[in-house]
């Protein structure tokens, strides 16, 4: 029985496939997303991606490839040429003192004199300020310096120091003042050697006293006022000089 129905449905089949009647295809579900107008649909593969990535069981490994640079690093090329000196900067601050330095050693002593060479000792001051005796005895100073040779005059003290023995010539001269007695003595070390004297006048003049003196090391030879009765002056002036102390070696004593 079951084989005769399946004998007349393969016959009714073939008799509608002959008479030309339309086959019906499968039906095929598609998928509806239910959203908005303005949302785009995303496709399958998109949010499978999405899903995967974020879920760390199925995260993308990141792959970071590592270069060796000994592979790639050439060799060293020559040095070039000398570039051109840049501008010159700014000049810096003066820095701090350093600390003294450590003392050096003791030198070697030099070469042995000529028993010929010549010494020499000459010195030349001036005085710019008018000086008046208030003491029974005063030092005579010296502010200009015309010849100071090796500095055997000492500016501080007036007062000439004799560094090679032998034979010396010294010179004084000052200017008088008017109505005013003018009375001083050339010293050698602390005795008066020499006087320049001029009595009180109404006009003012020129005085001089020069003379030879023999001086041993370590001798002193200097200017001092002395002051009687009378007042004791001698004049100069800022512009110009009026008071002059010389004096210069003749002759060593040893040559």
């Amino acid at each position: 029985m079951s084989a005769v129905f399946l004998l007349l449905l393969v016959s009714t089949a073939n008799i509608s496939a002959e008479k030309g009647l339309p086959r019906r295809e499968p039906r095929r579900l598609s998928c509806v997303r239910c959203c908005g107008p303005s949302e785009q649909p995303i496709s399958i593969i998109s949010s499978r991606y999405t899903r995967m990535s974020s879920d760390p069981a199925y995260s993308v490994p990141k792959v970071q490839p590592t270069i060796d640079i000994t592979i790639l690093k050439g060799e060293k090329g020559e040095m070039g040429e000398k570039g051109y000196p840049g501008a010159v900067g700014k000049e810096g601050e003066r820095g701090l003192r350093g600390f003294n330095g450590r003392k050096g050693q003791k030198g070697q002593p030099g070469p042995q004199g000529h028993s010929c060479k010549q010494l020499y000792a000459a010195f030349s001051v001036g005085r710019r300020k008018p000086l008046h005796s208030s003491d029974y005895f005063q030092h005579v100073t010296f502010d200009t310096e015309f010849v100071n040779l090796y500095k055997h005059f000492n500016m501080f003290s007036g007062k000439f120091f004799c560094y090679v023995a032998g034979i010396y010539y010294f010179s004084l001269n000052v200017h008088t003042w008017n109505f005013k007695e003018t009375y001083l003595h050339l010293m050698k070390n602390e005795k008066e050697v020499a006087i320049l004297y001029a009595q009180p006048s109404d006009r003012s003049i020129m005085q001089s006293q020069s003379l030879m003196l023999d001086l041993q090391e370590g001798e002193e030879v200097w200017v001092r006022m002395f002051k009687r009765e009378r007042e004791n002056a001698i004049y100069s002036e800022e512009s110009d000089v009026y008071i002059i102390f010389n004096g210069h070696l003749i002759k060593p004593a040893v040559e």
